[in-house]
């Protein structure tokens, strides 16, 4: 198959005068089933070492082989029903057709603008679906360089409930932290912040109740992190927690009402203009 494959990538690179002639050629048979030439250009990039192309050929012409040998057996062992997939294909592209129209006229006609009253009113109404599956934080925290200046500032200020302390850490964040988050009106996974500073909890609950100020090392960088606020798996999941998701949802009940309107739509006016018309269904027996 090598050799095969290293014929074929010179033909591949020979001269463009004999292209009619490789285009004919079978490289590979399953049974009455051919791979010619012409079936494998552009399977190769352009630029790929020989190597790399010898190895892509290979593959292609085994996967070739072994799809074409599977469905031949099929062929073999399947009922004349079984193979039959005219309905089924049918079925598919009628699908496919109406979903790409009913795509566009969602793009048209839905409107995805969700005021924050419409996601407040539904939290309110649903709250009790909103239990959180995770733990979670309102937190600052900043990774330093040991090296970096004003690391002393920033752990006398990391914490500081003062607006202008808080003014001042965002400044030497920018400045000095390698990395940094703020933001502590957001919500966080517990688990993120985790991911970002090295400690180790082995009891969240009990770590989130009694700790709030957090400073711990690693060889090259000092963490400093402040917990504000946080809530336990299993609680009611926060209304800011849950906006977007809230959303989506609102943006998803729209799209199926919208759906279920323009099908309506459709029918009633075809009943009107009478382009449709139902049957009486006749017993056989009668």
């Amino acid at each position: 198959m090598r050799v095969l494959a290293i014929l074929l990538l010179s033909l591949f690179l020979s001269c463009s005068l004999f292209e009619d002639e490789v285009s004919d050629t079978a490289i590979a048979r399953v049974e009455d089933r051919y791979l010619f030439h012409a079936d494998i250009e552009g399977v190769v990039p352009v630029n790929t070492p020989v190597e790399d192309s010898v190895l892509i050929i290979n593959n292609y012409i085994k996967n070739w082989i072994k799809d074409n040998l599977i469905l031949h057996k099929a062929e073999l062992n399947l009922k004349e029903s079984q193979k039959d997939v005219k309905k089924q294909l049918e079925d598919y592209r009628r699908s496919l057709i109406v979903y790409s129209y009913e795509k566009e006229l969602i793009k048209e006609r839905l409107d995805t603008n969700v005021s924050n009253d419409e996601i407040r009113a539904f939290y309110e109404n649903s709250s009790q679906n909103f239990d959180l599956r995770n733990d979670i934080v309102k937190v600052r925290y900043l990774k330093v360089n040991k090296n970096a200046p004003q690391v002393k500032k920033i752990r006398k200020i990391y914490k500081s409930k003062k607006q202008e302390d808080i003014e001042k850490l965002k400044e030497l964040a920018h400045q000095y932290a390698e990395k940094f988050h703020l933001t502590d009106e957001q919500w966080i996974l517990f688990d993120e912040l985790k991911k970002e500073v090295p400690i180790n909890v082995s009891d969240s609950k009990g770590y989130l109740k009694n700790i709030k100020n957090i400073e711990v090392e690693d060889s090259l960088s000092f963490y400093f992190v402040y917990i504000k606020d946080y809530k336990l798996k299993n609680d009611v999941s926060p209304l800011s927690f849950e906006a977007h998701n809230i959303k989506n949802i609102i943006i998803n009940k729209r799209k199926l009402s919208l759906i279920n309107k323009i099908r309506s739509d459709l029918y009633q006016e075809a009943f009107m203009s009478k382009d449709i018309e139902i049957y009486d269904i006749k017993n056989d027996e009668e």
